[in-house]
């Protein structure tokens, strides 16, 4: 698949402060990338120059195909953490004047603008100041004015920040909606769930400088850690338990009995999954074998935690 982004050796510092250590990245085209990292990584720094509000100090940033210039503005939609919206101005007023800027006509800024307005249900509004508005409800002006005008790369910083659950769900439907009509969306957020939902690639930063990237299904199970799952129903504990830990590891902590059955965790080590599973169905009838797969957020914070 063609990358949509690449960022190529990017360096950036504030003094003697280092934001960006050579930074590369490439973002697949029609996907949803997840920018990963604590605060302070450098993600922030990464996407003032993907916006071009800032410029690296080394390193270039390619956009479909061309190096980034000033009209790629037209094809970039951002939607900060820390909102940009005017509080004074009417929320029509300002939705049209962002428009425009962004490339649109009046005319179809106006009917981009209604075709939003209705689908979030939102009409009531138009004349409204954002002053007057709550926070959940100029996150969705935020939205709209985001993605209005169509562009090829959509980024997102903690776009679900500030709305209720019902909310949060309907923005996040829209994402992959668009997503489906060819947009490709860069994902910054640090709610790994979503991450697990919507991402289909991940990039990690950690103090300025990229430690993981790649598919998120790939980045996965390059973590795994050969552990499994298990449950059976044996007359025979005392004997299980010795041929098991003849060969593997279990991790006692997750060791219960529950209506005569027993789960556990086994540490495979250099054993296989089919020793394992021969073990088990010599000594009793097995009901739960999977691989514990670790999660984005285990996978985040061991990363992070070693570095």
């Amino acid at each position: 698949m063609s990358s949509i982004l690449e960022v190529k050796n990017v360096v950036k510092q504030y003094g003697d402060y280092t934001a960006l250590n050579s930074v590369s990245l490439k973002v697949p085209k029609g996907s949803i990338y997840g920018l990963l990292g604590p605060n302070g990584a450098g993600k922030t720094s990464l996407i003032r120059i993907i916006n071009q509000i800032t410029m690296p100090d080394s390193g270039e940033v390619i956009l479909d195909g061309e190096k980034l210039a000033p009209h790629h503005v037209q094809h970039i939609g951002y939607m900060p953490e820390e909102r940009g919206l005017y509080k004074t101005m009417k929320v029509g007023e300002q939705a049209l004047y962002l428009a425009q800027l962004k490339g649109l006509s009046k005319a179809e800024a106006k009917k981009q603008l209604q075709y939003w307005f209705e689908k979030l249900e939102i009409q009531g509004w138009w004349n409204k100041k954002i002053q007057e508005l709550s926070k959940g409800m100029a996150q969705k002006i935020q939205f709209v004015v985001t993605v209005l005008h169509q562009p090829k790369l959509l980024i997102f910083d903690e776009p679900f920040s500030g709305f209720d659950p019902v909310n949060a769900n309907i923005i996040k439907d829209e994402i992959l909606e668009l997503k489906k009509k060819g947009s490709t969306i860069i994902f910054s957020t640090h709610r790994m769930e979503s991450v697990e939902e919507m991402c289909d690639d991940i990039a990690l930063i950690h103090k300025s400088n990229k430690l993981i990237e790649g598919k998120l299904i790939d980045v996965k199970k390059e973590h795994r850690t050969n552990a499994f799952e298990v449950g059976i129903l044996s007359d025979n504990i005392e004997r299980l338990m010795y041929e098991l830990t003849q060969q593997f590891t279990l991790e006692q902590t997750n060791f219960k009995s529950l209506n005569d059955e027993l789960k556990l965790e086994v540490q495979l080590g250099n054993g296989t999954p089919n020793a394992l599973l021969n073990i088990l169905t010599q000594n009793g009838q097995v009901t739960h074998f999977v691989e514990k797969i670790p999660s984005v957020n285990d996978i985040f914070i061991q990363t992070v935690s070693r570095k």
